[in-house]
């Protein structure tokens, strides 16, 4: 797996820990922590002295080990991020495989509905779209939009045997579901963020 390339930062929490800091040393804390999140949580003893120095305000911000220095705060972040990726990833494997095994076993309901257009050269097309449930919502959630949302708009279209409001058949959900639901209010909210000071 990649190194993690970002780790969360708390605006209110960090001005409330570095209170008592002039800006050079709000300067160095900030480049300690960028250090310890780039070296894998750890940063070497040589490497933190040469930035903290004697400044006993910033020591006091990490905690001294074996191998070198660490901020615990930002250690428990970089161990939350990379706990809820690899949650993510296996919650993710689980639900395709699942997914898997049933298309191997049912049909899946409503996968598939059909509308005829005829061209100009009087030929038949079948326009064949995927207007599976479980499909929409994988979209809404990879799109950042909540699971509640995917369901209205699924309900909503699916009662309408998949015509608007205006009575025009929807030949595109997803392009439906860009330009009418997805917005600010139906986007997921985090709300596990926890409130401590680094």
């Amino acid at each position: 797996m990649a190194k993690d390339p970002a780790f969360l930062f708390y605006p209110s929490d960090f001005l409330t820990g570095t209170m008592f800091m002039n800006n050079e040393q709000i300067g160095i804390y900030i480049r300690l922590l960028c250090s310890q999140h780039q070296h894998g949580g750890i940063i070497d003893k040589i490497s933190f002295n040469s930035l903290a120095g004697e400044n006993q305000l910033l020591k006091s911000k990490f905690i001294e080990s074996e191998t070198g220095f660490y901020n615990e705060r930002l250690t428990i972040e970089m161990d939350k991020r990379n706990k809820k990726s690899n949650n993510m990833s296996e919650t993710a494997k689980e639900v395709w495989a699942e997914r898997k095994a049933k298309k191997n076993t049912i049909v899946l309901q409503k996968q598939n509905k059909c509308k005829t257009n005829v061209k100009k050269n009087d030929t038949i097309v079948i326009q064949t779209v995927n207007r599976n449930i479980d499909i929409i919502k994988d979209y809404f959630i990879t799109n950042g939009y909540s699971i509640e949302s995917a369901e209205k708009f699924f309900n909503f279209y699916d009662s309408a045997d998949w015509m608007d409001s205006n009575g025009k058949v929807v030949k595109n959900w997803k392009q439906k579901a860009q330009g009418i639901w997805f917005k600010p209010e139906n986007k997921i909210v985090d709300k596990s963020q926890p409130k401590m000071v680094y």
